[in-house]
């Protein structure tokens, strides 16, 4: 019988995993306000290395207090955070299965502001257009500090004996912040032409790299294609896909071993992620974000007002309504063909022969799954196992999206399940063990 590709290892020059599989970052708000982690935050990675992935990326771990990106998400930016890491690595590990941690600053896009910032630093003074949190354009002195606390997390993460790290470079956050031409105003030595704002996310690679050394696992989220002017129709469209593939030959370079390709330069996009737009459960949760951005107001009424909510639905869902599977291979095929390092595409992946073809066929070398893996944490068992496809699959409703900013993460749509109590059990299963606690020395 030939091998199946999907649980064929995949080697990086300083890891190999066991299979093609990846849990993407994927999280609620677990962990404590101050960012120091929870014994929650342990079991709720751990349920998904049971279920047979061959790595975690970890939710999005701030590099510094001004960069979280949501508040209660454990954070990588003092030493003090190493044994959390250490214990939820050894946890995972014990499943074999590879623990990636992402490294992240939010910059102006920080989905739910916390109180010791009131404004995000950004490439710009432009507010993020969505929501509109305000922000601070970024100073050099600012940018070498960040570029530092990069760099710190980077070297904390190996300490902890986690198996690598991914820079989050993607869906508009900070990074994205700075490659984009059309976010990105300065007029400085980060601004302006391709090389000029790469130059951010360069530092962040070399220096990441000269605190981790040449034999620890770096990869990089990036999404190719912006995709703004789906997002809002005033909006440029910013960087194409051919200006991404210069990016990525730099970063390559620059010491990146492998990339992870996801879409769009915001966060929610309606290429990510792909899917319906619930704006009945958006406008339960949305009221906690109308003093956040300046947007916020003008959001919640037109989500609830007839004729802007249909009209709103409609625009949201065109650019991935039924094909939400896959969405960003052809973006991950391209970065594969430009750097000849190994690729992580992410989209919606839920059937194993969609992900079997994409492998053979050279679009990617492996694929990360959220929404999915959430909706059916054994799902690379029940592939292992012969099914094609779980007996529920994700409904891609993104009710899971829009109820995480005031309520535990889980699936809420209620036609999976027997029973709106069994709905309820499965979400909050993740409750059940223990506060975290360190062993005394």
């Amino acid at each position: 019988m030939t091998a199946d590709p999907i649980f064929e290892p995949l080697r990086f020059p300083s890891l190999t995993v066991k299979n093609r599989l990846f849990r993407s970052s994927l999280s609620g708000r677990f962990d404590n306000y101050d960012g120091s982690g929870t014994e929650i935050r342990i079991d709720w990675d751990v349920r998904f290395a049971k279920g047979g992935v061959g790595t975690i990326i970890s939710s999005n771990s701030p590099v510094h207090p001004r960069g979280l990106i949501v508040p209660g998400y454990a954070h990588i930016d003092s030493d003090e955070r190493i044994p959390f890491w250490r214990e939820l690595g050894k946890r995972v590990h014990e499943h074999d299965c590879s623990y990636i941690c992402q490294i992240a600053f939010s910059g102006r896009q920080r989905d739910v502001p916390g109180i010791q910032y009131l404004k995000g630093l950004s490439s710009t003074n432009k507010p993020e257009p969505l929501h509109g949190f305000e922000c601070e354009r970024i100073t050099v002195p600012q940018i070498r500090e960040v570029v530092e606390a990069f760099g710190r997390a980077a070297w904390r993460a190996r300490e902890a004996g986690l198996d690598g790290v991914e820079i989050h470079g993607c869906n508009g956050y900070l990074i994205t912040q700075f490659l984009s031409s059309t976010i990105n105003d300065r007029k400085d030595d980060y601004g302006g032409p391709l090389e000029n704002r790469a130059r951010f996310a360069l530092e962040v690679v070399r220096e990441v790299r000269r605190q981790i050394g040449d034999d620890f696992h770096l990869q990089f989220k990036i999404s190719p294609v912006e995709h703004l002017r789906e997002l809002l129709p005033w909006l440029r469209n910013g960087n194409t896909l051919d200006e991404s593939l210069q990016v990525v030959k730099w970063l390559k370079e620059a010491g990146v071993d492998a990339f992870h390709v996801s879409t769009g330069a915001a966060f929610p996009h309606p290429r990510n992620p792909p899917g319906s737009m619930p704006l009945a459960d958006l406008a339960k949760t949305y009221d906690s974000m109308i003093s956040s951005g300046i947007h916020g107001f003008r959001n919640y009424v037109l989500m609830r007002t007839w004729p802007f909510k249909p009209i709103m639905q409609w625009y949201w869902e065109r650019a991935s309504k039924g094909r939400e599977e896959g969405i960003n291979l052809h973006d991950a095929h391209a970065v594969r063909e430009a750097v000849g390092v190994p690729v992580i595409c992410a989209g919606g992946f839920q059937t194993a022969s969609v992900i079997r073809k994409a492998i053979e066929d050279g679009l990617c070398d492996a694929v990360s799954m959220a929404r999915p893996l959430l909706a059916n944490p054994t799902l690379p068992k029940m592939f292992a196992d012969g099914l094609d496809r779980a007996p529920r699959p994700c409904t891609y409703s993104n009710k899971c999206l829009v109820n995480f900013v005031e309520n535990p993460l889980g699936c809420y749509d209620e036609t999976r399940f027997d029973s709106r109590e069994d709905m309820l059990r499965e979400i909050m299963s993740v409750f059940e063990e223990p506060a975290f606690a360190e062993e005394p020395s």
